[in-house]
């Protein structure tokens, strides 16, 4: 059974991320810090598979992941080499990016945010190494990146990219691992609240502290970052309402978290191209880049074309995980099958025995049968 409250912040997360780049309000990384909450997200969901599956979760995880990137990179990629970008064995890293892949001028820009699928490689990659030694001491794991990054951050250690990135996000990745273990929803307000303030405390002194380029922008702060996100973090996923009812009674809404959530990929990937192609637009029509009106027709523009960029390519998020791929995902399911006949057949006969009898083997008793069937139920989705 999915999660819909998780799903919701996802949708807002991919919403915040998408505006964010359009209008560059700084404002909004510190309301929603978009990409901590998503690694947490899929923190959480990876720890679930890796119970579910074992190692063999990395290997799923990677295969709903990279096949969007690849159509991308079918489109981009020789647009790059026609347009400059020398060719070179590197182009293989757009296949497995686990560095940055080679682009040219302007698709340093338009895919920039391949950062994102390069971290979430490389986290799921140590996932299974990671939840191993989370079930085992779980607070010295949740706090290790953390510790990493205030040592890189103070000069202590001068880390190596990957692994500021690994301090900067992996945190996020693990609290997903303490939401799904259910250590975040079971520590006391007493606890919860008191941490989560020292950490917004301390997060938003050295954001104040130590300005960037852009202000109090949290990308441009990584240690402010890490722990303004925690913070956030422990209170959206520690203090999760059991259900959000009202969503499924707005049939719109519920459709429209349902149709990001399952294209999240691919409106992640597609959405910075289309903001970089319209930012000359504004000054050729001579509007300004912050007038309020001129930001919302952008941010609507940039919706509207990564929405027929998914209609024609975000069925491949469906077959990734092995889904039957839908143009616009979340619509009536599908009829049930005729139901089987009742009164005939080996089910039926089978049905028809008392509960506890046997017939030449152990039978498990009718309630407990329900019960396990339940729980398939819930996991399978």
């Amino acid at each position: 059974m999915r999660n819909r409250y998780l799903d919701l912040l996802r949708f807002l997360a991919i919403v915040r991320v998408v505006v964010y780049h359009v209008t560059g309000w700084a404002t909004l990384t510190l309301v929603f810090p978009a990409m901590s909450v998503m690694f947490a997200l899929a923190g959480s969901l990876m720890a679930a598979s890796l119970t579910r599956s074992g190692p063999a979760a990395v290997g799923r995880r990677l295969r709903r992941l990279l096949p969007s990137l690849w159509v991308l990179a079918v489109i981009f990629v020789p647009a790059m080499l026609l347009s400059g970008l020398p060719a070179s064995s590197r182009l293989l890293l757009w296949l497995f990016p686990i560095a940055d892949p080679p682009a040219n001028h302007w698709g340093a820009l338009a895919l920039s945010v391949i950062w994102y699928l390069r971290d979430y490689l490389w986290f799921v990659l140590a996932s299974p190494v990671a939840f191993w030694l989370f079930r085992r001491a779980p607070l010295p794991t949740l706090l290790a990146p953390y510790l990493l990054l205030v040592a890189i951050e103070s000069g202590i250690y001068p880390a190596p990219p990957v692994l500021r990135e690994f301090g900067l996000y992996f945190g996020a990745w693990l609290l997903g691992f303490a939401h799904h273990a259910g250590m975040l929803r079971r520590l006391a307000g007493r606890v919860l609240y008191p941490v989560a303030l020292t950490l917004a405390v301390a997060g938003g002194a050295w954001i104040i502290t130590h300005p960037g380029p852009r202000g109090y922008d949290l990308n441009d702060n990584h240690l402010g970052n890490a722990l303004w996100s925690a913070a956030f973090i422990l209170i959206v996923l520690g203090r999760a309402p059991a259900g959000i009812a009202w969503l499924g009674r707005s049939r719109l809404a519920d459709r429209v978290v349902t149709v990001v959530n399952r294209r999240a990929l691919t409106v992640y990937l597609w959405h910075m191209p289309f903001v970089v192609a319209l930012t000359p637009l504004v000054d050729m029509v001579g509007w300004s880049h912050q007038d309020p009106l001129v930001l919302a027709v952008r941010v609507l523009l940039v919706f509207a074309l990564v929405g027929l960029v998914t209609l024609a390519v975000g069925w491949v998020e469906d077959v990734a995980a092995r889904r039957p791929p839908e143009l616009v995902p979340g619509g009536r399911p599908r009829p049930a099958g005729p139901p089987a006949r009742s009164g005939t057949g080996p089910a039926a006969r089978s049905a028809a025995r008392p509960a506890g009898k046997t017939a030449g083997r152990a039978v498990v008793p009718a309630q407990r049968v329900a019960g396990e069937a339940a729980t398939v139920e819930v996991s399978a989705g």
